[in-house]
């Protein structure tokens, strides 16, 4: 098959695994969130096999869950972003290093001095992963007694991304002459103060930052509502999603795209890479027995309310070891999860003890197989465009990024669907994306 189009990949690496049975898996490190050392051997395997980026969501509150879950979740600690990403940036040379920050909980002045920051430290491998926090729990560390509406979010992250790129554009990338004879350190004519009076924001400036390397950090997106489709159309350069198949991919694919094409963009200049859970083996057998294996970490206990919630119905009532009903009574649940739920069953012949564990333990998408299997897929969803690349969920650490390393970027590059070298030393020359023009000095 042949593919004038290549992959971009980015690691999601906050928490190093998203599968909640991973810290217990054979060989894994336990302490892997919240170890350097670990942390730094990750990002310079990621960077040897040339990844794009580091990707790292964060959390402003422990986890809103049952505390028997709560017990057993690696979840609990994990390094703030900005500060390990800084750490990070001074071993790595090449690979992007993408944070999240929230629109919600912070001010925009904040925001933009730590992405330009970073972007400095760097030498332009900045990202931001834009979020409006969805937990609602995190009102509560912030001086709020609730969470602030939806839609009000978005509005709020709509014009805050506003106020950040302004910011960064405070200083014209020539705005500082450093003269040690004449004295002059800084041209004044090149200082723009934003005065920025929002519905929601009040901003004066300039930012005490020079423009950042890559004149913006780049901008990431992850709402899949349709706030947040929209404000990844008006301004995410890469969008971090969750599809459950090809067919909801495509669809995905193609909405963002044209709500980009609609706000004035190309439609190029915006990557869409959904989130996937990467187990390999030398057989596909072996590599869903890894699954299982995996799955069978996750407390079943814990686990079984998911299951329910995706049913509609209580399946604590059945047998754990039994396969799921077949007779399951109609309810108001999701028909979406439910029908899921039953093809999962049918397909891979899971006991309800299973299914449980399943859906507690990493209920996204997955791609469970060998390295042709998975490169035969990931070369399928690029030519039909349901995605640009992937967002890769490591299993389990440090066994399961090798895997993905050391035998499937081989198989990929082997293709030409996956760089075999960096081109660019920034994040936006490895996603082929223009450097920003400065809003306020344009270049003549």
């Amino acid at each position: 098959m042949s593919n004038p189009r290549q992959l971009h990949l980015t690691a999601f690496m906050r928490p190093v695994s998203l599968h909640t049975g991973a810290w217990r898996y054979p060989g894994s490190y336990a302490d892997a969130n919240f170890n350097l050392a670990h942390l730094k051997s990750f990002i310079q395997k990621l960077e040897a096999a040339k990844f794009d980026a580091f990707f790292m969501a964060d959390h402003l509150a422990v986890l809103n869950m049952p505390i028997e879950a709560l017990r057993r979740s690696q979840t609990v600690t994990s390094f703030e972003p900005f500060t390990l990403l800084s750490a990070l940036s001074q071993v790595t040379e090449k690979i992007g290093l993408a944070a999240t920050a929230s629109t919600t909980y912070d001010e925009p002045y904040h925001i933009a001095r730590r992405f330009a920051s970073l972007d400095h430290l760097s030498g332009g491998r900045a990202a931001w992963n834009i979020v409006t926090t969805g937990n609602p729990d995190s009102a509560k560390n912030f001086g709020r007694d609730e969470h602030m509406d939806h839609s009000d979010r978005y509005k709020r992250a709509r014009e805050f991304y506003d106020v950040v790129t302004g910011l960064w554009d405070s200083f014209a990338d020539d705005a500082f002459i450093r003269n040690q004879e004449t004295g002059i350190f800084l041209d004044p004519e090149k200082i723009h103060t934003l005065n920025h009076v929002g519905d929601e924001l009040k901003v004066k400036g300039p930012l005490n930052i020079a423009r950042p390397v890559q004149g913006w950090p780049v901008i990431v997106q992850a709402g899949q509502s349709d706030p947040g489709r929209q404000l990844a159309g008006e301004t995410a350069e890469v969008v971090f999603c969750s599809p459950g198949n090809i067919d909801s991919a495509k669809a995905l694919y193609a909405d963002i795209k044209g709500r980009a094409v609609a706000a004035g963009r190309k439609k190029e200049h915006i990557n869409i890479l959904p989130a996937a859970l990467v187990i390999v083996g030398d057989t596909i057998q072996e590599a869903k027995e890894k699954r299982l294996k995996l799955d069978s970490l996750v407390n079943y206990e814990s686990s079984i309310a998911s299951l329910s919630i995706s049913l509609g119905t209580d399946a604590s009532q059945f047998d754990p070891d039994g396969p799921l009903p077949t007779d399951l009574p109609e309810t108001n649940a999701s028909k979406t999860s439910r029908e899921g739920v039953l093809r999962l069953a049918k397909e891979e012949g899971l006991t309800v003890r299973q299914l449980a564990q399943r859906f507690g333990g990493y209920s996204g998408f997955g791609f469970v197989g060998t390295v042709q299997s998975i490169a035969d897929e990931w070369e399928k969803w690029l030519t039909e465009e349901a995605c640009d690349g992937f967002t890769v969920c490591f299993p389990f650490l440090p066994q399961g990024l090798d895997d993905v390393v050391e035998k499937l970027i081989p198989e990929l590059q082997r293709r030409g669907i996956f760089r075999t070298d960096y081109t660019g030393s920034t994040l936006r020359e490895h996603f082929g994306l223009p450097r920003p023009e400065n809003q306020f000095f344009p270049k003549a």
